[in-house]
């Protein structure tokens, strides 16, 4: 089925909106949620302003970028200051606490239903709220994760002590150079585990999430089943957004759902089983709640 340029559904009042979702949740045999970096954007997950200014001034002023992610494509002088701006970079985004309590609230929503996440996110928020991790499904990596940059196997490494102590003993923006990362087989530089080309590592355990995900929606596929979209944009729309369209379009028991800030549309032909709310995720949640 082909589907028509979507159409904005914020019409109906935000209130009216938020009452048809609690109701779909309600009586939802099934949901999956497709996460995208909106959703820890509500969390408070922000890549510029005072959080960059808090964690990044010296490089700020030192080789003049102004926000994160700008930051992680700057060509630095040397590894050891490539490390020092990353591992600060990842320990924020993937080791510490989201500022608030989004993804507390979605999993109170979702915890007692039969649920499944697929997301495009990279900084392990649902885990640290408490979702299942035979739940979850990262399509992108894991800011967690180390890679060789050949790579010569499929294999990814857990990065947090290494990361830690980057962090740690980093002086004037550098990092000592006996903690630079190499691979364990070949020795080569590692680099983070996070889809940029194709030499992104999918190992062991990304697929049999990818298993775990599909057999979800094979087992599950033709009964009421809630597509809840949060925070999905359009740079990969081929991994969350149009396969929820699609798999509503297929199912009349379906329901596809999307809260976006500014960015809420659906397809004309699943026009009538759609919810689509343009406004704060965390609020929405909350509202929900």
């Amino acid at each position: 089925m082909s589907l028509k340029i979507p159409i904005s559904r914020s019409t109906g009042g935000y209130s009216d909106n938020v009452r048809r979702l609690r109701e779909a949740l309600d009586r939802a045999d099934a949901i999956v949620v497709g996460a995208g970096a909106g959703l820890s954007t509500s969390a408070g997950f922000v890549y510029a302003g005072e959080r960059f200014e808090r964690h990044f001034s010296d490089f700020a002023e030192q080789y003049g970028f102004s926000d994160m992610y700008s930051g992680g494509f700057y060509p630095f002088p040397s590894p050891e200051e490539f490390w020092a701006y990353w591992s600060r970079y990842i320990f924020i985004n993937r080791y510490m606490d989201a500022p608030t309590p989004v993804y507390d609230d979605l999993l109170a929503l979702v915890r007692d239903k039969d649920y499944f996440v697929i997301t495009t996110n990279v900084d392990h928020c649902f885990q640290k709220a408490g979702f299942d991790k035979k739940r979850l499904f990262y399509t992108q990596g894991d800011y967690g994760l180390f890679q060789c940059s050949e790579p010569c196997c499929r294999e990814t490494f857990d990065n947090e002590d290494t990361i830690r102590q980057m962090v740690e003993r980093q002086k004037d923006m550098r990092i000592p150079s006996e903690l630079l990362p190499v691979c364990p087989h070949c020795g080569r530089p590692m680099t983070m585990n996070l889809r940029s080309d194709d030499k992104f590592v999918e190992d062991e355990g990304w697929h049999e999430a990818a298993e775990r995900y599909e057999r979800f929606l094979r087992t599950r596929g033709n009964g009421r089943i809630l597509f809840l979209e949060l925070g999905v944009g359009y740079n990969t729309p081929g991994i969350i957004k149009y396969p929820f369209w699609r798999m509503t379009a297929q199912n009349k028991a379906a329901t596809y759902a999307c809260i976006n800030y500014g960015e809420a549309v659906c397809p004309a032909e699943i026009e009538s089983r759609s919810i689509c709310i343009n406004g704060d995720i965390g609020k929405a949640l909350d509202d929900l709640r």
